[in-house]
């Protein structure tokens, strides 16, 4: 069951203005990642359904942030389907978030109060979500929808809540785009996990990018 109530994670999202997303299949490394996520200010945190048995690691994740990062919110990410939704929200899942948008899962995550961020890749795709229940919703893939899409859809639906995916950068030019273009929070990946940094496990190397970014985000949007 979720820790947090849908709105507590929704303003964690704005406030913060970014969520990492991030995938290892050993929980030892995950548990590392997410503690140094956490020590870099971040408070929202999506570990991706990527690999065989990445709900057992998500399952052991929950148990340790819970005792480890007791502010983190920690949700699933690559949700296509409404079982998928179902198993992660019964582990404790606090949202979910996919690169497509499903009804079906809406219809799931609706049901427990939990959000449900869909993948959408047009303004129709948008407007279906929302009339479901999406109060936020991911533009994807970000590096191919670009700033404009966001400032062309934010136009005529200005109330539109959205996180970009895909292409974005802990870097003042990238980061600076993507909000004045009127996105309310980004989500991160690869560029915020080097390979070389998760391979020399130096977490304090991920913290400081975590924190660099966090400040940054914090300075375009004033």
């Amino acid at each position: 069951m979720a820790r947090f109530s849908k709105i507590q994670v929704l303003a964690a999202m704005k406030e913060t203005g970014m969520v990492p997303v991030f995938y290892n299949k050993d929980i030892e490394v995950a548990k590392n990642v997410l503690k140094a996520c956490y020590e870099g200010g971040v408070r929202a945190f999506e570990f991706t359904n990527r690999g065989d048995f990445a709900h057992e690691v998500f399952r052991d994740l929950v148990k340790f942030a819970a005792v480890e990062c007791p502010e983190m919110i920690l949700g699933i990410g690559s949700i296509v389907d409404a079982p998928s939704a179902t198993l992660y929200i019964q582990m404790g899942a606090n949202f979910i978030v996919g690169p497509l948008f499903n009804p079906d899962v809406a219809k799931v995550a609706n049901r427990r109060l939990v959000p449900y961020t869909p993948g959408c890749g047009s303004v129709s795709e948008v407007g279906f979500a929302q009339e479901l229940g999406c109060d936020l919703c991911k533009v994807f893939p970000g590096d191919v929808l670009g700033t404009n899409f966001v400032k062309g859809l934010k136009a005529p639906m200005p109330w539109s809540q959205l996180m970009v995916t895909g292409g974005v950068k802990p870097e003042e030019g990238n980061l600076k785009g993507w909000f004045d273009a009127g996105v309310t929070c980004v989500g991160m990946g690869s560029n915020l996990f080097p390979a070389d940094l998760i391979k020399a496990q130096d977490w304090a190397g991920i913290t400081k990018l975590c924190s660099d970014a966090l400040a940054i985000i914090k300075k375009v949007r004033k």
